[in-house]
């Protein structure tokens, strides 16, 4: 899967130099950005996926009614953003991308959301196209698939992207704090300065 990953990324350029937006040309070669993914967010807004270039990001993949894997990623993610300092905290997004957009409507994600007590300031729950979560999932090697009773199987993962969408760290403990993945956010807010 990692092979895969690597040409997907170096690919990127590739396949999409027709599409991308002028601003995205100037983009690194293993720039996750280069996906021309459109995400709905929590309050319905949409956006690219390449709009939140510029600041580093911790990534991953959910559906809001898992029952058991996902909330434990929110609150890993949580946890992984209380083990910085106020002032890092400000400068990190954090992104939580369905595997789910049949039912994770800006309204579902809303609700988790709110029940969540996510920081509007840096958090985004968003859904995709069904072919761009497979893409997506693919670049961050995540597995997944739909089961007969409609929940998902899926693998689990922190993703670290720097200000330019290149993935630079990655955890897969989940339930608690990776010390080493904290210390890759900080060293990736120092290289944003």
């Amino acid at each position: 899967m990692k092979t895969l990953r690597r040409a997907l990324l170096f690919a990127l350029p590739l396949l999409f130099t027709g599409g991308i937006p002028p601003r995205a040309a100037d983009l690194p070669g293993e720039s996750i950005y280069h996906l021309p993914i459109s995400m709905v967010d929590q309050d319905g807004y949409a956006s690219a996926l390449a709009d939140r270039r510029g600041t580093p990001q911790l990534v991953s993949m959910f559906y809001t009614s898992c029952p058991y894997v996902c909330p434990l990623i929110i609150e890993t993610m949580k946890r992984t953003q209380q083990a910085l300092t106020p002032a890092q905290r400000q400068r990190v997004g954090v992104l939580l991308v369905s595997f789910d957009p049949e039912r994770d409507t800006p309204q579902r994600l809303h609700e988790v959301y709110q029940q969540r007590k996510l920081d509007k300031a840096s958090w985004t729950l968003a859904r995709i196209e069904a072919d761009d979560v497979r893409q997506l999932a693919a670049v961050l090697d995540i597995q997944y698939r739909l089961l007969a009773n409609r929940e998902i199987n899926h693998s689990s993962a922190l993703v670290l992207l720097d200000s330019e969408g290149r993935i630079v760290a990655r955890t897969d403990k989940i339930g608690e704090v990776d010390p080493d993945f904290v210390a890759s956010v900080q060293a990736a807010l120092r290289s944003a300065r």
